[in-house]
């Protein structure tokens, strides 16, 4: 299992996806500061990559933005996969990369929607969160991420349903992510 280290990160999470973000074809303008509104990890079985799933909240919207943390670049990474790199005050210099076009985040998810994979708590080490919902499927599957949630109900086969904070405050869950065949 992955280990939360209690330490710096320059520049942190919300100040690289303050960058990011707005670049991508599903966010919507006119937000404002971005502010953490939930989310889990999963834990890579190599423990080489770190997988983040969180949640950021804009006060209008709340997306989904799954996260590799790498000790060194992804070979062959996608134009754009890239969020950024940030010096972590124990491991060093990360490479942070959008999950949904990073091989290990993508297999993981898979697991996870397979009901193989356990998801651990944001922001403690060894503990499963047992507030993730998965209704798993058989077989291979085609990881569908909901990059923009909306708040709604118990998962239904091969959906992962987990709780985050709405832009309002409020207490919500949704949908995350989906299999397709």
């Amino acid at each position: 299992m992955a280990t939360i280290h209690q330490t710096t990160m320059t520049p942190g999470k919300l100040e690289l996806l303050a960058d990011w973000l707005p670049k991508q074809s599903w966010y919507r303008p006119g937000g404002g500061e971005l502010a953490r509104a939930g989310g889990f990890r999963l834990d890579d079985p190599e423990g080489e990559v770190g997988i983040e799933l969180m949640v950021v909240t804009d006060g209008r919207a709340a997306y989904l933005v799954p996260m590799a943390y790498r000790g060194a670049p992804l070979e062959g990474a996608p134009q754009g996969a890239l969020i950024g790199t940030a010096e972590h005050g124990v491991l060093g210099t990360r490479w942070f990369y959008d999950g949904e076009q990073d091989p290990v985040v993508r297999a993981q998810l898979a697991e996870l929607l397979r009901g193989r994979a356990v998801p651990q708590k944001q922001s403690e080490s060894d503990t499963v969160d047992d507030t993730v919902a998965v209704a798993a499927v058989d077989g291979e599957v085609a990881v569908a991420l909901r990059r923009e949630l909306v708040p709604g109900g118990e998962p239904t086969p091969g959906e992962v349903v987990a709780g985050y904070t709405a832009p309002d405050g409020s207490a919500v869950r949704a949908v995350f992510l989906t299999a397709g065949r």
